[in-house]
């Protein structure tokens, strides 16, 4: 009995052991290309990195379009609001062309690292203040209909920061 219960256990594991071989032969495939195959070259990437920021601009301007239609600006408020939106337009060389390169933070002591990281907390501070100043000086010539309205966009955060939604990055589900 004891025989027929190890033949049974040994031709079980051979045909477990033969199925999972071809589930894995099944599954070795080329790379994929794309993000995850990690297969985009440096010049794909670039491209890919541009096109990104030309759509971040678009829907920056069209936010910022759809907001000056809904305050009902007059020209006498235009000058502000030029300040105001030139001031949230982020820089265009960005914080990683003046991070250096890797192999320039790698040689630096803990120190040094962590001074530049407070240098670069503090120029994001100066940009902060500023663009808190252009926006008081924006709310100060707005109505009290106007800073209504304007509140109320604010308060929106055009759907962003509200928690992981998987593949939606970011954007919560509307009702």
């Amino acid at each position: 009995m004891n025989t027929i219960r190890k033949n049974i256990v040994i031709a079980l594991t051979a045909l477990g052991m033969a199925g999972a071989a071809i589930g894995v032969q099944a599954q070795t495939q080329a790379p994929v290309e794309g993000r995850h195959g990690h297969a985009m070259t440096q010049e794909q990437r670039a491209a890919k990195m541009a096109e990104n920021k030309a759509k971040r601009a678009q829907m920056r301007a069209e936010r910022q379009a759809k907001l000056r239609d809904a305050l009902k600006l007059t020209p006498a408020q235009q000058p502000a609001w030029d300040a105001f939106v030139a001031s949230m337009t982020p820089p265009d060389n960005g914080e990683r062309a003046a991070r250096g390169d890797r192999a320039q933070w790698a040689s630096m002591t803990a120190p040094q690292r962590m001074q530049m990281r407070i240098e670069r907390q503090k120029q994001r501070t100066a940009r902060m203040e500023a663009r808190l100043s252009a926006l008081n000086s924006f709310y100060s010539v707005l109505t009290p209909e106007q800073r209504k309205v304007f509140d109320e966009q604010a308060k929106q955060g055009n759907g962003r920061h509200r928690g992981h939604h998987g593949m939606m990055h970011g954007k919560g589900a509307q009702a």
